[in-house]
């Protein structure tokens, strides 16, 4: 194996009177795509930061290959200190101004816009042209989708896959991280574990490894045993319920789908007593402008009780908009919404303005006391906190000693205790571990009201909602039964149509004759075995993966894994190159036909 490009060795951090992890060792390799996942507040983003070199080492040893880069991303960068936010990316690593001014293009990025008055996708936007502008060879990557719209993230993905580079990520965003990584890094416990398999493996792994530490259980003592015991199956537990609400929300889509006209006009024929009780909000033909920008335009929409709706657009595109239109904040320009009259509606923004950092847990949850009031039954408040993955032992802890996540998780515990027939989430993923996104998909499927989400994170709208409404900035708002998925699907079709026979011989007779040029015998005859070829690295590196995936290969058999290790990496070589070999003769092809 090569010399890594960055690494530390066994690396020791003291956090308060305690060490939040020793003796870790982490190396990244020239073309890594590393996954960091674990628990907000077991120091994934500290860690980062030791890799960065912005954080001192209490132990160990830092080393950067000579002359190699490397570049930290923050999950919220400061520009206080700058007057716009072409001063700030300026800032970076002598970056050179043609290249800012490119990739700022790109993320949309308005360069003269100050400082003090960006948003906060805005900041992380130039952030993200900063950083790739210096050209890193090591790209650390914290929370890298927070703020970014789904065309921002798009980008990034296409950037990251084309990156010569290697990155490491740490990123709620679970769709994000398997389209992207190849090995994962979990930090757990103090402990940090490596395994050469992406985040698509993650879940796999872990489970792989609790079972293993629940065979060796019964060489610890008692309590420890009953903690590996209650991670096994609560892991165990935790995907079969999630299994058992995607197959009910499965149930709930096709349910939908036959509520949406051909238009794509979302309807439910119901009688006037079912209206009263079951139709939240009915919007028919509704406009929203504000001056010369239109917002929505002639806009119909019927959302009945129980339903999850989830909203997506480009940052402005207007879905703030759409959900002040609907619970009655603002009016529109014309057409008319219904409201049912009972509606109790609470709001989980991403801002968190309903913290008070110098109070105390008991404050927030239970206004000082013992108990709170949830749907009804009164609980203690010890025993709520850990329904929310938090130690009891917090209760008198301060708001401002919390990481964002965990401040993330209190607010969704302090605001699900009231009671609502509404919730409205307004980017709520943001911060949150994959643990408390579990968490949450759960608390939204038991929820027993109408659930409204504006989310940039896909595979979060895949779990949850039962209809998209995607707006596109023009006041147009497509309307698919589904979650994220289901739309790109129908995106993707309304852009490639599939013809039938007749309609393809029609477009044919009526489009200009092109000139006839074939590839030479030789590349033909490449580009039609590359699919196959391609097919099977693909088939290959998948079941490398699996092997490496087990956690006790290492100890059990150290050369067959890193036999297995190069093979990967020697395959991932070929498929790289495969797949560009492919696009330039397909390009080629392309080429000589128009």
């Amino acid at each position: 194996m090569a010399a890594p490009v960055l690494s530390i060795e066994n690396a020791g951090l003291v956090q308060g009177s305690g060490w939040l992890f020793r003796g870790l060792d982490i190396f990244v390799g020239e073309r890594d795509r590393l996954a960091l996942v674990g628990r907000n507040g077991a120091g994934k983003t500290t860690l980062l930061k030791l890799l960065a070199g912005t954080v001192t080492m209490d132990e160990g040893r830092r080393t950067v290959r000579p002359g190699a880069r490397v570049v930290l991303l923050e999950q919220d960068p400061d520009v206080t200190a700058f007057a716009t936010l072409r001063d700030y990316v300026m800032a970076g690593d002598a970056p050179e101004a043609y290249e800012v001014e490119a990739l700022a293009d790109q993320l949309g990025v308005d360069l003269e816009r100050a400082a003090a008055t960006a948003s906060g996708g805005e900041k992380r936007r130039a952030a993200l042209a900063r950083a790739l502008a210096e050209d890193p060879d090591v790209l650390l990557l914290d929370e890298p989708t927070n703020h970014l719209d789904l065309a921002a993230i798009e980008w990034l993905e296409e950037y990251l896959q084309r990156f010569r580079g290697a990155f490491l990520t740490i990123s709620h965003d679970r769709m994000f991280l398997s389209r992207l990584t190849k090995s994962s890094l979990w930090l757990e416990r103090g402990l940090l574990r490596r395994a050469e398999v992406g985040f698509g493996g993650f879940e796999a792994w872990t489970e792989a490894v609790y079972a293993e530490e629940a065979k060796n259980a019964d060489k610890l003592d008692t309590k420890l045993k009953q903690e590996l015991h209650w991670l096994a199956r609560g892991v165990t537990a935790r995907r079969k319920r999630n299994q058992g609400r995607l197959a009910k929300l499965d149930e709930l889509r096709t349910t939908r789908k036959a509520m949406v006209g051909p238009q794509g006009v979302a309807k439910l024929a119901t009688s006037a007593e079912e209206s009263k009780t079951k139709v939240v909000f009915d919007a028919e033909h509704i406009s929203k402008h504000f001056g010369d920008r239109v917002i929505l335009k002639d806009f119909s929409l019927r959302v009945t009780r129980g339903e999850r709706i989830g909203v997506i657009g480009a940052n402005g595109a207007g879905k703030s908009t759409l959900l002040k239109l609907l619970t009655g904040e603002i009016q529109p320009d014309s057409g008319k919404i219904k409201r049912a009259a009972t509606i109790q509606s609470i709001l989980i923004d991403q801002g968190r303005k309903k913290l008070e950092p110098g109070k105390t847990v008991r404050d927030i949850l239970a206004d000082g006391g013992d108990w709170v009031d949830v749907g009804g039954t009164r609980k203690h408040v010890a025993g709520y906190l850990k329904d929310f993955l938090f130690d009891p032992n917090v209760l008198e802890a301060k708001i401002e000693t919390f990481s964002g996540g965990e401040r993330s998780r209190l607010l969704l515990a302090r605001e699900f205790a009231r009671p609502s027939n509404l919730l409205i989430l307004d980017e709520p993923t943001n911060d949150l571990d994959l643990e408390t996104l579990d968490l949450l998909q759960e608390v939204i499927d038991d929820y027993a009201g109408t659930v409204l989400i504006v989310s940039h994170d896909r595979d979060f709208l895949d779990r949850t909602v039962t209809m998209v409404v995607a707006l596109d900035g023009s006041g147009k708002a497509d309307v698919v039964a589904g979650g994220y998925s289901d739309w790109e699907r129908k995106k993707r079709e309304v852009a490639n149509p599939v013809q039938t026979p007749v309609g393809a011989a029609r477009a044919a007779a009526a489009s200009p004759a092109r000139k006839t040029v074939k590839l030479t015998y030789i590349e033909q005859r490449e580009l039609d075995g590359l699919p196959a070829v391609i097919e099977a690295l693909h088939r290959d590196i998948t079941a490398a993966e699996a092997t490496l995936a087990d956690p006790a290969l290492y100890t059990r058999d150290p050369k067959r894994f890193d036999k297995v290790n190069r093979d990967a990496d020697a395959m991932r070589a070929k498929l790289a190159q495969a797949e560009e070999r492919w696009m330039a003769l397909e390009a080629k092809t392309e080429a000589m036909a128009s």
